[in-house]
């Protein structure tokens, strides 16, 4: 992929990185920094589908369709790994391992989306908030960020109950639900998951060996 890269770029946080309905000529690799993926209605409000870590691959949906379907903000710095969009047929023919490679990132964001949808659609708050943090904890770590369940986490409380259709009082009092019972906890952007067994449990999530991302 390396003559296919044209550079890098440096985000702020708070910065836009791609813009929902916008065209790109470029597409993207988060090497470092993270943010958060949303779509927003015609009358402001918005809500956030994901959160945008080292590894994910930006900018396939642009490629493909002609415009993007979502925005991406970042929440810490970011660093991405930049490539032209124009590029993307000519990775195709040449290279088929990376073609696969990128197919199955977008398959990996469509399993996620399915499984977000069912978990705000039929999953108590309880379960919503334990499925979260099993997944969320399972990226980290795959990441090499986690240390005896132990790991920073940049996103705002709000973030997470905005993702999981949730009140942030209500996400609150979940989260203290689950450190009553010696779960998990999530205070001062550092998130403990004391027993992720527990909490793959209370989820009702079946246990699903996880493959290692490819790198774009």
């Amino acid at each position: 992929m390396s003559h296919f890269k044209v550079g890098e770029i440096d985000v702020s946080s708070g910065q836009a990185v791609v813009i929902e309905g916008a065209k790109s000529p470029q597409l993207f690799t988060v090497l470092d920094g993270m943010g958060v993926r949303f779509r927003t209605l015609e009358d402001g409000r918005s809500q956030i589908t994901n959160f945008v870590m080292p590894g994910d691959f930006i900018g396939m949906q642009d490629a493909m369709l002609d415009d993007i379907g979502y925005s991406i903000e970042a929440t810490t710095p970011m660093t991405l790994c930049v490539f032209r969009r124009s590029d993307i047929w000519t990775l195709f023919r040449n290279h088929p391992e990376r073609a696969f490679d990128m197919t199955w990132l977008v398959c990996s964001e469509e399993h996620f989306l399915g499984s977000a949808l069912a978990t705000v659609g039929q999953r108590s708050a309880l379960e919503r908030v334990a499925w979260a943090l099993v997944v969320i904890h399972d990226r980290f770590r795959q990441l090499g960020r986690v240390d005896n369940g132990v790991f920073s986490f940049p996103f705002r409380q709000q973030d997470l109950a905005d993702a999981l259709g949730l009140s942030l009082v209500h996400t609150n009092k979940t989260l203290a639900k689950l450190r009553d019972r010696g779960l998990a906890s999530w205070a001062e952007g550092v998130v403990r998951v004391f027993d992720r067994e527990g909490l793959r449990q209370l989820a009702v999530m079946d246990e699903v060996e996880r493959k290692v991302r490819p790198l774009i």
